[in-house]
């Protein structure tokens, strides 16, 4: 008895010997790729953990010089204020137009780009297109912001200047309503439909070559292949990318929209991050802000637990 109980000690040990050294070279093989991780997981805690608990000020008063757990409890005093704002009102009106109208102009155009690219049969052509494409991604909002109003302004704008040469009337590009709202969503299309393909594309490659070539075999044209086994093939990173699409329709770039605002479509520019940087940083309203962004987060977070539940009940995957 007790020679077995020994034995399965000595395995015991053996297994715990052969497990560590196991570890010790998987870590001398990838330590490179974990001390990577670090910098973004500090970032995390410090950005997105330590500041939780003044979640609490969204339903406390408005101060900030005490912890928000030791303020006086104001429930949703803070989040009816705002729904009286006619400001907040237009902003949140004006964040979900821009985000619908993303959705049907800026969610397809990434899919578009990469079909298209994907039927392009010369390689070096093909590499020039991306890089084009992709450049627009690292260019910042502040830079767009300035190019937009050098090419696109009524009085010293290029395109209107050349409008004038021809014996054309200037173009009101972004100084009226309609236009502003059109061309806010073509420039962001511009700037992100490149670098939207790159999973797309990513997708197309996983496809078996042979589909395509028992489907030419029977007769198919390109548009036939793209329909019948392209799209199908990149559903469910479409599905994937739309959940999270639907997860941020409440949300918005601040940087975007006060990049390209101007004094004269403030009506339609204010969306709900910059209502939150004017009336809640601007004016130290931070328990205003904060129950904003808690409004945000519970509409963004029921958009996307739908979003997943109408993808499975149409036959996907989902998300999770």
């Amino acid at each position: 008895m007790q020679v077995t109980v020994k034995k399965s000690r000595a395995m015991e040990k053996n297994t715990a010997t052969s497990r560590m050294s196991q570890f010790k070279g998987y870590m001398a093989r990838h330590w490179a790729l974990y001390a990577m991780l670090v910098p973004p997981v500090v970032f995390l805690f410090i950005f997105a953990y330590m500041p939780m608990p003044h979640i609490l000020l969204a339903f406390t008063e408005n101060n900030v010089m005490r912890p928000p757990w030791e303020n006086d409890w104001v429930g949703l005093a803070h989040l009816n204020r705002a729904f009286s704002l006619h400001p907040f009102t237009d902003a949140v009106r004006n964040t979900l137009v821009f985000s619908a109208l993303d959705l049907i102009v800026g969610f397809p155009a990434p899919i578009v780009l990469a079909l298209l690219l994907n039927e392009i049969k010369f390689k070096r052509f093909k590499k020039i297109t991306q890089t084009i494409s992709y450049l627009p991604n690292f260019i910042s909002w502040i830079i767009i912001g300035g190019l937009a109003t050098q090419l696109f302004s009524s009085n010293t704008g290029v395109v209107n200047d050349i409008i004038v040469r021809m014996g054309g009337q200037p173009v009101p590009f972004l100084e009226t309503n309609t236009n502003w709202v059109i061309m806010n969503v073509l420039i962001s299309v511009w700037r992100s439909v490149g670098w939207g393909s790159i999973l797309y594309l990513a997708s197309l490659l996983s496809i078996s070559p042979e589909l395509y070539e028992a489907a030419e075999i029977d007769g198919a044209s390109r548009l036939r292949k793209m329909w019948h086994i392209s799209l199908p093939g990149i559903r469910p990173t479409i599905v994937t990318l739309l959940i999270l699409t639907l997860g941020g329709i409440m949300g918005a770039s601040l940087d975007r929209f006060m990049a390209l605002e101007n004094a004269f479509v403030r009506g339609v520019s204010e969306v709900i991050p910059t209502f939150i940087f004017r009336w809640g940083l601007q004016s130290f309203q931070f328990a205003l802000a904060a129950a904003i962004g808690i409004f945000q987060s519970i509409i963004g977070m029921i958009l996307l637990l739908g979003g997943n539940w109408i993808a499975k009940k149409l036959g996907g995957n989902g998300f999770w």
